[in-house]
Parts: C-alpha cells; sequence; structure tokens
C-alpha cells in the first residue's frame, strides 16, 4: 500500500478547515499540506444541513475568517450564504485544491522513533494511508452520520412523518401541514419562524425554555462603514466592536446573572405583550449564559407568535400517537410532520481513534492543552471554538498557533512537542456549560483545570495574547530533537534548559 508524506495532516474542510489551510499557506508557505474530508463538499456544518432557515447563530463578522472580510448586507447570514463564503475562501486561495474527498479518517498513530503520524482514511478505493509530523483535527465537535434522538414511546404508531433536522428529507411539502417541532435550541427557534410561511400552523413543544436574544438581520453600522471605508478596515473594525460586545455581554451575564435575566425578560415583554404566559414559556430555570443564548432575527419568532402562524407549548411527551403527540398534562398535539429538533452527539477528533505508540489516548481522562492539544499527545492539534462567542474567532487562534509549533519545531530541528501535566490539578469539564449535548458527552470531552495553561478560556482578548504571543517555551510543552538536529551545545541558552526537560 503505497503512503503519501505531508508537512502536515489537517482533517475536515469545513469552517475551521479551509481556515487552517489558508493559515498553513500564509505561514508556513515552505510546508506541504493535505486536507483529508469524509464528504465529498467544502463547508462541513454548512453544507450538511439544508433543513429550512438554516442561518448563523452569530454574527458573520466574528463567524467569518479574520483574513477575508464579510461583504454581504446581512450579518446574521443563511446558510447558503455561508456555504458559498466558505468555498470562495477554499477557492480565492486555492486550498481547494489540497482537498482529498472522501477521505474519512479513522485513526492515527504516532510512533516516537519516526516523529511520525500514520493516519489511516477509509476512501471509495479502499483503505489509505498517510504520513505527517503534524496532525491538525479540524473536524469539528459533533457527528454528521447521526443526530441525538431520545427514545420516545409510540413512534412506530405515527402516522404522519417523524424527521430530525440534521437528516431533512430533500424537497419536503409541508403546504398546509400542522408541524410540530420538538426543542427550544437554536435548530427549533430557526425553523419555526421559517416553516410558517407554508404551514398551517407550526408549534414549537419543549420540555424547558431557552433564553432568547433578538437582533437585526443586518448591521446598519457595518454597512455604513463598509460604504466609506476600505473592505478590510471596515470589516476589522466591525469585528473588533462585536468581540467587545460579546465579552462584555458574558461577563455581564456571569457576574449580574440576575439583572441580565430581567433585562432579557424585560425585551420579550415588549415583543409578546403583557398577556402572553412569558414565565411558562419563555423563562429558562438557569441564569443567561449557563447555556448558550438562542439568537432571533429581526423579531422572526415573536412575529410568527403574535400573529397566530406559530405557537409554544411547554410539557413533557408521554407518547406518540396515531395522530401526534400525547402530553403528560394529558392534551394531544396533533400533527402532520414531527420534527425531532433534539440536539447532537457530540465527538471528539472527529471520531479518529488516536494512539501514541500503541497505547490509545483516552481523550475523557486527558487535559487540554491551552484548550488546543492533548496532554501527552505529540504534535497533535485541535480545533474547538468559543461556546460565548463565535466559532471561528478561537480557530483562526489555534490554526496559527499550530502554524507557530510547527515552523518552531522545524527552525530548531525538533523532532516533537508535547504537554505534559507535571503536578495533579483539580479537574472541571472541559465546557462549563449544562447543555444536553455537553452532559452526554462528559465522559469523552478532555478535562480542564482552573489554572492555565490547562484551563479552558473563554476570552477571546486572553487567547489573543496567549495563542497569538505567549511564549511556546513555557516549562510545561516538552520538546524533543530529531535524530538529524544540532548538537546540545549550537542551540541557544534558553533554549537548552527548556529542551533537556
Amino acid at each position: 500500500m503505497q503512503t503519501e508524506t505531508f508537512d502536515v495532516i489537517v482533517v475536515g474542510a469545513g469552517l475551521s478547515g479551509i481556515g487552517a489551510g489558508y493559515h498553513l499557506q500564509n505561514r508556513c508557505p515552505d510546508k506541504s499540506y493535505a486536507i483529508l474530508e469524509a464528504r465529498e463538499a467544502i463547508g462541513g456544518t454548512w453544507d450538511l444541513f439544508r433543513y429550512p432557515g438554516i442561518r448563523s447563530d452569530s454574527d458573520m463578522y466574528t463567524l467569518g475568517y479574520n483574513f477575508k472580510p464579510w461583504t454581504e448586507q446581512k450579518a446574521i447570514a443563511d446558510g447558503p450564504s455561508i456555504r458559498k463564503y466558505v468555498n470562495e475562501t477554499a477557492k480565492e486561495y486555492g486550498i481547494d485544491q489540497h482537498i482529498r474527498f472522501k477521505h474519512k479518517v479513522t485513526r492515527a498513530d504516532w510512533s516516537s522513533s519516526e516523529a511520525r503520524w500514520t493516519v489511516t482514511a477509509e476512501t471509495p478505493e479502499g483503505v489509505k494511508r498517510f504520513k505527517t509530523p503534524f496532525l491538525l483535527m479540524c473536524a469539528g465537535y459533533y457527528r454528521y452520520d447521526q443526530g441525538y434522538l431520545p427514545e420516545f414511546k409510540g413512534t412506530e404508531r405515527f402516522k404522519g412523518q417523524l424527521i430530525h433536522p440534521q437528516h431533512w428529507p430533500e424537497n419536503l411539502d409541508y403546504a398546509g401541514k400542522r408541524v410540530v417541532v420538538i426543542g427550544s435550541g437554536a435548530t427549533a427557534v430557526t425553523l419555526v419562524p421559517s416553516m410558517t410561511d407554508k404551514a398551517a400552523h407550526v408549534t414549537m413543544l419543549q420540555r424547558s425554555p431557552t433564553y432568547m436574544i433578538s437582533m437585526p438581520a443586518e448591521d446598519a453600522q457595518a454597512n455604513w462603514l463598509r460604504r466609506h471605508l476600505p473592505a478590510k478596515l471596515a470589516y476589522d473594525l466591525t469585528r473588533l466592536r462585536k468581540v467587545l460586545f460579546q465579552q462584555f455581554f458574558f461577563r455581564l451575564a456571569r457576574s449580574s446573572p440576575q439583572k441580565t435575566k430581567e433585562r432579557l425578560l424585560g425585551l420579550l415583554r415588549e415583543q409578546l405583550g403583557p398577556d402572553y404566559d412569558l414565565d411558562t414559556h419563555f423563562t429558562p430555570r438557569y441564569n443567561p449564559w449557563e447555556e448558550r443564548l438562542c439568537l432571533v432575527p429581526d423579531n422572526d419568532m415573536f412575529i410568527a407568535i403574535r400573529e397566530g402562524k406559530a405557537s409554544v407549548v411547554t410539557d413533557h411527551i408521554d407518547e406518540f400517537t396515531e395522530k401526534g403527540i400525547k402530553l403528560k398534562s394529558g392534551k394531544e398535539l396533533e400533527a402532520d410532520i414531527v420534527i425531532t429538533a433534539t440536539g447532537l452527539n457530540l465527538q471528539v477528533l472527529g471520531g479518529t481513534e488516536v494512539y501514541v505508540d500503541g497505547e490509545k489516548v483516552d481523550t475523557g481522562k486527558s487535559f487540554a492543552y491551552k484548550g488546543a492539544m492533548l496532554s501527552d499527545v505529540p504534535n497533535l492539534a485541535f480545533v474547538f471554538g468559543y461556546t460565548n462567542a463565535s466559532w471561528t474567532l478561537r480557530a483562526d487562534l489555534i490554526c496559527e498557533y499550530a502554524c507557530r509549533l510547527v515552523n518552531y519545531l522545524s527552525e530548531y530541528g525538533l523532532a516533537s512537542a508535547t504537554p505534559r501535566m507535571r503536578q495533579h490539578l483539580d479537574e472541571k469539564p472541559f465546557v462549563d456549560f449544562s447543555s444536553g449535548y455537553f452532559q452526554r458527552a462528559k465522559n469523552i470531552l478532555p478535562k480542564q483545570t482552573a489554572m492555565a495553561p490547562w484551563k479552558q478560556n473563554q476570552s477571546y482578548a486572553h487567547d489573543l495574547m496567549d495563542l497569538r504571543f505567549g511564549a511556546l517555551e513555557d516549562g510545561v510543552l516538552e520538546f524533543k530533537r530529531a535524530p538529524e538536529a544540532p548538537a546540545q551545545g549550537q542551540a541557544q541558552p534558553a533554549r537548552q534548559a527548556a529542551l533537556a526537560k
């Protein structure tokens, strides 16, 4: 079996993987790389999801790349526009020429003696293997082949259509149909108003409410700047404003949860009126930003409710019936179509099995170094974005950090960089969120601690300084020499001590 070799292997050709390609070309121009993508298209999430109204739940000035301005009118963009943006980026910078489609990475083996990863991928032509000194995982954090579906009693009796948004049927006809959307997260909040254009009525059935906040789909200030300033300058200024606001609002919500809660509910009261049962349907049991807020562009969800095209039911499902769903309260919701917007199944490293010198890595027992590498795993970085801000903000920084590390290893003739936890620290969950999909995946997500560099920061300003400018030699990252590297005496004195550890 022929094995190809590259300086860097990137796994995934979605938003993160295409960004990784740009940063490698820009910062490591002498390094070869390949992007291995399991599907046959660029875009990841934005190519997979095709349900009505699919859109970002972050503004595109921060969800967009730091190197390519978002120039369309809408700040809250629809899925096809985002897919177009990612594909344009790949083509504009020639990144698409580095992609191997239908290459599903299943295993990665690190050999210390070779100082190389052997990456195994399943393809239509059979199993292929690649060798690389450095592996950059950009495969997202959930399974594409299977969404989360709780066990509902009696689904086999339901005579209508039962659909999960992750597997949306092409050309679904819902005109004049009664639609029930189970869930209260971003997918449900997107689907409900989007389907009212044709459906007879759309009901959002939720066990408990989620915090919602409305924003204009278009950012008037951003559009004004773009008309009067060069595109990149206008984009950078808007991006900075958005980042500062996101961080400010998150810190405010965590430090003053009651005031933030009152303000959020007050805004909803303005939209839904004094007689709406806000306590039942829109007042969560948790504090703001203990789970991700749902974005409602241009108040579309609230307008649909006010106009009687949509409604919210807060109850628990007892069982499915032939005509719909029977609730714990005894009420029956009749439906022609039931959509289970019940969440994601998380996975780590794209589901790749990772081995270091023959020993399988248990990610659930690993610790995340700078939120970008795993303890005791050499030359592997993974992209995991923010939970309190746009994914791409952190993806850009992690890819920049990976490039710094690749260049450093090459410049000083080093074979590997491995995060080592040299003292026991109290462990904490990787993500400080109570959302169900994170709770279900606690056993596979790496751990964090309360102390850097093992702390998963939710702060763009901190990560900017740490990942872009922070010292690589921090006494935690262990470097080992390549066999052909110069002798210890030829290295700079400051590096001798670090390399000797």
